[in-house]
């Protein structure tokens, strides 16, 4: 089997300090390396959009909540970890490009909505397609079940870990 660029350093890690970095490291390592790899694409089809990658992912998950394209702030905060002053900060930046709209809750006057507005469920149509693209292109050469093999087990790791949907 080929050794990759984890192998080594858990090579080195495990001749320095031996029975001491082990699974954790292959595994944290693998995913880091695994991210950077999907996202250096992505990154660059984004900027050519004149998006972050926080733009985008905000975008993306209100265009998939389906229409009304729109999900409260927190919930958005939640599904992308991020935390509450940071994205403010990106929904202001998206406000000021005409890419959402916040409409206040007629139920709750201490809440708001957050939505995509028509230019922005353009863009963010146009992100995603650029975004899978670039992805699609950097895993052609990975063989399917491969890639089937992976998914199943970085879900169960997440499950594992207590990063489940409910």
């Amino acid at each position: 089997m080929a050794r990759d660029v984890v192998d080594e350093i858990a090579g080195a890690w495990s001749a320095e300090l031996p029975g001491v970095v082990g699974v954790e490291l292959a595994v944290g390592k693998r995913a880091a390396r695994l991210a950077a790899l999907l996202n250096a694409p992505v990154e660059a089809r984004l900027a050519r959009l004149g998006l972050t990658r926080a733009e985008y992912d905000i975008l993306a998950v209100l265009r998939s909540a389906g229409e009304p394209y729109r999900l409260r702030p927190s919930v958005l905060a939640q599904r992308l970890a991020l935390t509450s002053g940071g994205t403010s900060n990106v929904l202001r930046r998206l406000t000021t490009a005409g890419l959402i709209e916040r409409d206040p809750d007629p139920s709750d006057a201490r809440s708001s909505w957050v939505r995509l507005s028509p230019t922005g469920v353009d863009r963010a149509e146009e992100a995603v397609r650029a975004a899978s693209a670039a992805q699609a292109a950097l895993l052609r050469d990975v063989p399917p079940e491969v890639t089937t093999a992976a998914i199943t087990s970085l879900r169960a790791i997440l499950v594992a870990l207590g990063d489940t949907a409910d």
